[in-house]
């Protein structure tokens, strides 16, 4: 009998310092807001560039990790908001696929055009 409350005594213990210790994570960062693709790209280009001065040296300090942690924030903004705005461009270009295939030439060129616009603000 002893050995059983033994087991479920340690399996609790074990779940709580789990729990514990997860919520123990350091402090989380607002990071840059990227409320149109424009700023999303420039957010994402900017920390990307001052994540890999970082990650190219042999060892990281604990401040370095720190500022990783930190650029986290905005690239995880800045990509949720490109990804948001590619599945829009991927269905305006749906629309340009079908139309040429059915000599649509007003929707081709109208939807071609607004895809351009926004794949124009990610690649030159």
């Amino acid at each position: 009998m002893k050995r059983p409350v033994f087991l479920t005594a340690s399996i609790l213990i074990l779940g709580f310092s789990t729990f514990a210790s997860a919520s123990e994570r350091p402090d989380h960062f607002k990071g840059k807001s990227a409320n149109t693709l424009k700023e999303a790209v420039i957010n994402f280009s900017e920390h990307n560039a001052k994540l890999e001065e970082i990650l190219t040296k042999e060892n990281l300090t604990p401040e370095e990790l720190y500022n990783v942690h930190q650029l986290t924030y905005t690239l995880e903004k800045a990509l949720k908001k490109i990804n948001e705005e590619f599945v829009e461009l991927a269905e305006t270009l749906e629309k340009v696929h079908v139309a040429s295939e059915t000599a649509d030439a007003e929707t081709a060129k109208n939807q071609g055009l607004r895809y351009l616009e926004t794949a124009r603000q990610v690649i030159k």
